[in-house]
């Protein structure tokens, strides 16, 4: 490859070596554009990231419908699994819930 093919290739460290795989960052930023393409609904947050054997495991917070006062508003967990690419190869709602609601206490405190 000649100076000037390797001054257009991307400077960022890549994690993968063979499969190049994407970091961290990338995975969950095209993990979150992939699931508001897909329900036509804004990611909030991400509450959990997961490396896995086969790919990424996040769960994804989700505005499903707003209300007045914000505290009202309907939020949504979704479970999101992508490959070793960071492809989305399937999501599901895994718990829906008000805004201003915390769950309940878990035995021991946690």
């Amino acid at each position: 490859m000649t100076d000037a093919q390797n001054s257009h290739k991307s400077s960022r460290p890549r994690q993968g070596g063979a499969d190049d795989m994407p970091t961290p960052m990338e995975v969950l930023r095209q993990a979150r554009a992939q699931l508001a393409e897909l329900t036509g609904k804004a990611a909030e947050t991400v509450s959990s990231f997961e490396r896995t054997e086969d790919g990424w495991v996040l769960e994804i917070e989700v505005l499903e419908l707003a209300r007045v006062p914000d505290t009202m508003s309907l939020l949504a967990s979704y479970q999101v699994d992508l490959d070793r690419q960071g492809q989305l190869t399937g999501y599901r709602r895994v718990r829906r819930y008000e805004r201003g609601r915390s769950d309940a206490p878990r035995p021991g405190g946690r």
